[in-house]
């Protein structure tokens, strides 16, 4: 090849200068980068595919789960005042009553110049409807002695008079159904409900979705007791005696106050059962 040529030529066709090009390997080396480019635009469309069939058969095999929740939704309670409740008065402790009673001196022994005694001699009439007794007083004309009451001691038995008094009837323990500050569970109520509550009882009984309100109604005593446990009303499917089984099982509550004082009082709880 000439020199001028070189320049302007392919190399290939340098390489392939006075040699047989028809044979076959200027055309193989001339179409390299072409083969090349296609070679690898097939594998990538191929991996392209390959991809796409696996991703449709992980969406065709997956299928979509779906859960069904129940809520409780705790509702409080609000109470209307049915009565109302003036609070408690202390109550005065009564001081016996005491009679004053008539009594005339009869004797008494006392060493003095006898010209200083002046006392005069009290009449059997005057003795009569009087008291005897150390001094002279007037008051209530009376000739009974008060009946003698047998008291018992570590010395024996003796009888003694005692005045009559007046008690106080005792004051039974009132149950309030309003109070100033209400009853209230001892600790986490909610977290109680979710440990104690079946709330797929409902369910179990064939309930269908909607909401179903319990009010259960119970007496908590000034101890912190639970008793008297009762269902105000029904909606069914077992969701009454459930909540009337949660509520016995509750143990001590926080009892009532009323002037500072826990009482024994009527309290409401709701409890409320949601199927889905």
């Amino acid at each position: 090849m000439e020199k001028s040529k070189i320049l302007q030529s392919d190399f290939l066709d340098i390489i392939f200068e006075n040699r047989n090009k028809a044979y076959g390997a200027y055309d193989l080396r001339r179409s390299y980068r072409k083969h090349i480019t296609y070679a690898i635009t097939g594998m990538l469309m191929i991996a392209a595919a390959f991809s796409l069939l696996l991703q449709l058969k992980q969406d065709k095999d997956s299928t979509t789960k779906t859960f069904i929740t129940r809520e409780i939704d705790l509702q409080s309670v609000s109470e209307t005042k049915s009565q109302v409740v003036m609070p408690l008065q202390p109550v005065e402790k009564v001081k016996p009553q005491t009679i004053k009673l008539k009594t005339t001196q009869f004797s008494t022994l006392k060493i003095v110049d006898d010209r200083m005694v002046k006392e005069t001699v009290k009449s059997q009439q005057d003795l009569s409807n009087a008291r005897i007794a150390a001094f002279t007083q007037d008051g209530l004309e009376t000739n009974a002695v008060a009946p003698p009451v047998q008291i018992k001691g570590e010395g024996g038995n003796t009888f003694e008079h005692i005045a009559a008094s007046v008690t106080s009837k005792k004051i039974e323990e009132e149950i309030f159904i309003d109070v100033q500050v209400k009853a209230s569970y001892r600790g986490d109520w909610d977290n109680f409900l979710k440990r104690s509550l079946n709330a797929d009882l409902p369910v179990e009984n064939g309930a269908p979705p909607g909401t179903y309100r319990v009010v259960v109604g119970f007496t908590v005593a000034k101890n912190g007791k639970v008793s008297d446990v009762k269902a105000l009303n029904d909606p069914g499917y077992g969701t009454a005696a459930e909540a009337v089984r949660v509520i016995k099982a509750s143990g001590d509550w926080e009892p009532g106050i009323q002037n500072n004082t826990k009482v024994s009082s009527r309290h409401k709880q709701a409890i409320v059962f949601v199927v889905e």
